[in-house]
This record gives structure tokens, C-alpha cells and sequence, in this order.
């Protein structure tokens, strides 16, 4: 029986692409039943001609549709993605940049935590809260795989409020720092052996070996630590790139772990790399403030160059991605096990962190569903750095369910970055400022202020 799968949010053009285009690895998936929806008629046009062309060059008998409403999208859907940005990067990315900026605090990303990431999550989850309940109305049986961020304030709310919807939250953090870890240590990714455990962008490579030649593997943290103290790593970046990796490896110096996201996101989930006062600090970690606007424009060049190509008939160029979507669609269908790093509502897989938080663990995908795997005995070093990401997360989802404002003042006033360089006064301030200038892309709720 032919599969569907419809992708909400599918003016994302590039992350289309990459997506479908890994589907069209897997005969699985060769003939199924594609949905595009999106409220951006241009971008989802721009969408749909990047499909029609991988499923013309690739020759597969996949079909397409396309949606601006998105319940009869969903309708009969075996697998839904969702990959939008509410707000879009402008106005609200640039808004959740510029009013903190008024008040000294300055941000790199600002889309998982800190006072971007409060934000986004505010925007975001009641549009999640009404894809689950279109789902649950016409596609109760679809495996939701989400790519939103801020990816665990979204799993932990959709778990609240839809436990019965079939989730789990996806990102790239975990093999693509694997593929950073195998350069610098100068091994094949393919020989690396690891186990991580932790939130998305706070988890950490609890082990991390290399096969050797006689076929044993060994431990490759000594000289991870020797190479970063000599000197030797992090290797220095290419001319495109920005950042030199100097947080994560500083971090890993003082705590023993390497941690799965990036320096540029990382340096803003804790209180010791972005200081007002330290601009020694940004410069001698190589650390990109105001990184993410940057990146959306360098998204929208490439979004632009591709639909230039498609005017004049080129095909569209992919290479497999390293996203997991394509893999456990096919786990799913053929029972072909596959092995992710996935974030799930926490049911006791680390049992040192809060029930119903999103944590991020190793999925055994296939016939039986998603399911992951129990991580026991964390170092309580890292079980703490990750409770104070938590703290804040579980503040913003508790403000969404009761539709407390307080909770969210909390939630910044709690955010260690935000907390580091502001007092509580000026983080209240801040927190209506955005409040009041985001207007109605905030929930009603939010928009009338207690007096």
C-alpha cells in the first residue's frame, strides 16, 4: 500500500530537498504519496517544482500534492514533518535579536534556549498543539517527526498536552558533531563507536572509542584531551567558516565531556563564555554573536539560487543527507532496524532527569515503533548543567498550559545566560518589551498584561 507524507511547514525549500531527496534513496518509499503544505503560496510553489524535478531525475513513481489548508493535508497521512518557523525569521527572529540587544544581552542563535528560545517556544507550541489536533481528527495513526525548534520545549509540550500522538523530535547535532569528532581526531566516521545521552543540544558522548586495525575498539577521550591541550585541535576553519570550536572543547576540558552542539549554540545554554563586560571571552572563543540572522540570509541566497536553476531547466543537485526522517519512514515500513539519537517525552530513560521532560536518547527504530533506549548513571556533573537547561524548558511549558505570564518571566529570570548578565528588573522589562512588539504572533493570552 502506497505511503503518505506530508510535510508541514514546506516552504522550507532546502530542507525539502535534503528530505525528499533521501526518501528517493529507499524503494520503500519510491511510489509514495507526497503532501505539501504551506501558507507561503510562493515558497510552496518554489517547493513543489524541487520535487517534481528529484522525482523526474530520479525516476520514481512518487506523486505530489499541494496544500494550503492543513487539515486536508493530513488527511489518511502514514508520516507527518513539520519544519516551519512561526514568525519567520522576519519579523520575530530579528525581534528576539534586537530588544535584548537594548539591554546588553546578545545571543548567537537564540532558537532552542534563552530568551530567543522562550520566545520561539511561546510562538510555536499552540501552532504544534493545533497540528496534533488535526491529526488526531483525521491521521491518528501517523508518526509525528518533528524538526522545530525549540525542539524539547515542543516535545515536552506536545507530550503534555497529546500523549497519545506518535513523536519524536530530530535533529542533526549528534552525527554531525560525529563527523566534526572524526576529524579532528583523524579517523573514519565510520569507525567511531559512541553513546550519547542528554537534551537536544545538551547531550553528551558518554563514550567515544575508534576501531582499531586488529578489529578492538579504543577509548578516544586521552587524546582528545592531549591534542587539545598541545594545541592541536580544534582544527583551524575553512574560509567559510566562523567559528573555531573553542567552547565545546574548554567545556569538555573542565567537565570530561564532549557536548553534542555546537560552540555557537552551546556558549548561550551557560553562564561562562557571552559576558557584556569580557569581550576578551568572545574573541579568545571565536564565539559569532548575532550568528543565526546571518544564516537565514545565507538560507534565502541559496533558496533563490536554486529557483534560479530551476528556471532554466538544471536539476536540482542532492547529495544524502545525514537527517534521519528517510530512515525511519523505511524502518518503519519494512522492519529494516535502523539507529537514531532521538528526543522523546522521558519515560524513565534517564531516570536522574524529570518524568515528561524531552530527553535525548538512542532509538531503535523498526516494525515495533520508536523505541528508546534506558541511559543509567549519568555523571551528576552533567545531570545538573543539563537540570538548569530543564528548569527553564519546563517553565515555558507551564506557561503555555496554565497560560501563566509569571512563568514566563521565570523562565528567563532562570535562563543562566540571560541570568549572568541581567538583574530581574531588566529581564521582566525585556520579557514584556518582546511580548508587546511580537503583538499577535504571541498566544491572546500573553497579549493583555496583568496591571
Amino acid at each position: 500500500m502506497r505511503k503518505k507524507i506530508t510535510f508541514i511547514g514546506a516552504g522550507s525549500t532546502i530542507f525539502i530537498k535534503n528530505i525528499i531527496g533521501d526518501i528517493f534513496q529507499f524503494e520503500s518509499l519510491y511510489d509514495c504519496k507526497i503532501a505539501l503544505m504551506d501558507i507561503d503560496e510562493t515558497r510552496l510553489k518554489q517547493s513543489e517544482r524541487v520535487v517534481k524535478n528529484l522525482i523526474s531525475s530520479k525516476k520514481v513513481k512518487a506523486s505530489i500534492d499541494t496544500f494550503d489548508d492543513q487539515r486536508k493535508a493530513l488527511i489518511d497521512s502514514n508520516f507527518v514533518v513539520v519544519a516551519f518557523q512561526i514568525g519567520g525569521y522576519k519579523p520575530c527572529t530579528m525581534t528576539d535579536f534586537e530588544i535584548p540587544k537594548k539591554y546588553g544581552l546578545r545571543q548567537t542563535i537564540g532558537d532552542s534556549l534563552g530568551i530567543g528560545g522562550i520566545m520561539r517556544g511561546l510562538r510555536t507550541v499552540p501552532y504544534l498543539w493545533k497540528l496534533c489536533e488535526d491529526m488526531k481528527q483525521v491521521c491518528p495513526e501517523a508518526f509525528l517527526l518533528q524538526y522545530v525548534n525549540p525542539m524539547a520545549i515542543n516535545t515536552w509540550a506536545i507530550g503534555e498536552r497529546y500523549p497519545e500522538i506518535r513523536q519524536i523530535g530530530l535533529c542533526h547535532s549528534v552525527q554531525g558533531t560525529s563527523e566534526e569528532l572524526a576529524v579532528d581526531l583523524g579517523v573514519k566516521v565510520s569507525d567511531l563507536r559512541y553513546k550519547v545521552a542528554g537534551i537536544n543540544h545538551m547531550a553528551f558522548y558518554l563514550e567515544l572509542s575508534s576501531k582499531q586495525p586488529d578489529g578492538s575498539f579504543k577509548d578516544m577521550y586521552p587524546k582528545l584531551f592531549k591534542d587539545y591541550k598541545d594545541g592541536k585541535i580544534p582544527k583551524r576553519p575553512g574560509a567559510n567558516t566562523r567559528c573555531f570550536d573553542f567552547v565545546r572543547y574548554e567545556f569538555m576540558k573542565h567537565f570530561g565531556y564532549f557536548v553534542t552542539e555546537s560552540s555557537e549554540h552551546f556558549s548561550e545554554y551557560v553562564p561562562w563564555f557571552i559576558k557584556a563586560h569580557r569581550p576578551d571571552l568572545i574573541s579568545d572563543f571565536g564565539i559569532p554573536l548575532d550568528e543565526y540572522p546571518k544564516r537565514c540570509e545565507e538560507q534565502i541566497s541559496e533558496w533563490l539560487d536554486d529557483a534560479k536553476a530551476l528556471e532554466v531547466g538544471k536539476n536540482i543537485n542532492h547529495k544524502t543527507s545525514h537527517e534521519y526522517a528517510a530512515s525511519i519512514m523505511n524502518a518503519l515500513i519494512t522492519g529494516e532496524q535502523c539507529n537514531v539519537y532521538g528526543n522523546v517525552v522521558n519515560r524513565g530513560y534517564i531516570a536522574q532527569l524529570p518524568e515528561k521532560a524531552a530527553v535525548e536518547v538512542e532509538c531503535i527504530i523498526d516494525k515495533n515503533g520508536i523505541q528508546p533506549q534506558i541511559v543509567k548513571n549519568m555523571p551528576i556533573s552533567l545531570i545538573a548543567l543539563i537540570r538548569s537547561n530543564i528548569n527553564v524548558q519546563e517553565l515555558v511549558v507551564d506557561a503555555l498550559l496554565k497560560k501563566n505570564r509569571n512563568s514566563v518571566y521565570h523562565a528567563a529570570m532562570l535562563d543562566p545566560h540571560t541570568a549572568a548578565e541581567l538583574d530581574l528588573n531588566e529581564i521582566r522589562n525585556m520579557v514584556d518589551d518582546l511580548i508587546s512588539e511580537h503583538g499577535n504572533w504571541m498566544p491572546q493570552w500573553l497579549q493583555k498584561k496583568k496591571k
